[in-house]
């Protein structure tokens, strides 16, 4: 194997440092998650850390590397969210002064919790380049000891110990799907996991809004930026350390869309009951993207975080029944008359459905004046219920217009 910033030993000697300080995640079997997508599932649960993501593994073997000097001076590092709360919180337990610098835009419950684990919390720039920028500053001023999320040794080989202890658990594993952000994760598994298996294949896994890895590999110039339920994975600028295995060892990167990554949390949560951010999920998708490269094989999800918030996650569940049809908005325009808003929820109910929502407006210019429009939401037990629902609405003569998020729809027929 060609020469990389870290080795199987470093990984091993990785995994006895952490040993006792970082929980030893299950690797758990997927029924569900193996019906869905016709492979045989199991789910790394990283989100299980005291933290909720895999970050507490690099922090610590990076933090025990410290000598004695260096703890006493401190640590600084740069993150919007798993990474600082990693080393704060472990940093706290080892006794260590720690300073993370967060862009101004980084969610209050995030910079909260890095607060409540003791850590300095700086909020500085726009981005987390910017924040990066400040804490090397800071870092130089105060002689503090930088701790990057992913362009470092220690860290990357602390990600590597989920590579092998995903194998002892299960080494009949063929694939393991990794989310790749700045490249520690996977090219800590990576290593690990093609020296103690050699056949096995590791996909790696990005945002379609940030390609980066998968640009700087193919040498394409896909554009980068955007709003993704992955932030966790959302990096512009790939790791010097990392990209060399990368490229040598992942054969190849799959880009997810949004919809996919919503409905991959959307899937944990209802098939695995499991919490998945969107980067922790982003292994999930990647399987429900491209079916047929994962179809009869045993596969390794690693579900790196479960930090989302509980209103994204709950916004995430309704829009999968709305796609699934399982909530469906409609308009009925009927003459105002005594008892017609009583007569079609009696008819909703003998037809199953529950209603969820109901608008009564007679204001509207396209309603006749002695008219009334009635948007109405719904939740039925599928797709088909749905139909079976709005073609009983047709036939009694309401001719349901379909609203979606986009547009008033046709009537149903």
């Amino acid at each position: 194997m060609a020469e990389y910033a870290i080795t199987i030993d470093d990984v091993k000697r990785a995994a006895a440092t952490i040993q006792g300080q970082v929980l030893r995640t299950p690797l758990v079997p997927a029924p569900r998650l193996s019906q869905l997508t016709g492979a045989t599932v199991c789910v790394k649960h990283e989100n299980m850390q005291p933290t909720g993501s895999f970050k507490e593994r690099g922090a610590v073997n990076k933090l025990e590397s410290l000598t004695a000097e260096e703890r006493k001076r401190g640590v600084i590092a740069m993150s919007a969210g798993n990474h600082a709360q990693a080393v704060a919180y472990h940093a706290r337990r080892l006794g260590i002064p720690a300073t993370i610098v967060m862009p101004e835009s980084a969610p209050l419950v995030k910079a909260e919790n890095t607060r409540a684990y003791g850590a300095r919390v700086i909020l500085h720039g726009e981005t987390l380049y910017e924040s990066a920028d400040k804490a090397r500053q800071i870092a130089a001023e105060e002689g503090l000891v930088f701790v990057h999320p992913y362009d470092d040794p220690n860290v990357m080989a602390g990600q590597g110990t989920i590579g092998i202890e995903m194998l002892e658990d299960a080494p009949d594993l063929d694939q393991i799907i990794v989310p790749i952000g700045g490249g520690g994760l996977i090219s800590g598994i990576t290593i690990a996991a093609k020296a103690l298996k050699p056949s096995i294949e590791i996909v790696g896994v990005e945002a379609a809004l940030y390609p980066s890895f998968h640009n700087a590999i193919h040498h394409e110039d896909r554009p980068i930026g955007g709003a993704t339920l992955a932030e966790g994975i959302a990096v512009k600028t790939v790791g010097k350390l990392p990209l060399p295995i990368v490229r040598d060892l992942v054969p190849d990167i799959v880009l997810v869309d949004e919809p996919l990554i919503e409905r991959a949390v959307n899937a944990y949560a209802t098939l695995q009951r499991t919490m998945a951010e969107g980067a922790g999920a982003a292994g999930l998708a990647a399987m429900l993207a491209e079916p047929e490269r994962f179809k009869g094989k045993r596969v390794g999800l690693v579900l790196c975080g479960g930090n989302i918030d509980a209103r994204i996650l709950a916004s995430v569940m309704v829009r999968e029944l709305e796609r699934d049809d399982r909530i469906a908005s409609f308009r009925i325009t009927s003459d105002d008359r005594p008892g017609f808003l009583g007569r079609v929820a009696s008819r909703l109910g003998s037809l199953g459905a529950n209603i969820l929502e109901v608008s009564h407006s007679r204001l509207f210019l396209d309603v006749p004046a002695k008219g009334v429009s009635i948007d109405i939401t719904i939740e039925t037990r599928d797709r088909m219920h749905t139909l079976v629902v709005f073609e009983a609405l047709a036939a009694d003569g309401l001719a349901p217009q379909r609203i979606d998020s986009r547009r008033l729809s046709e009537a149903a027929n």
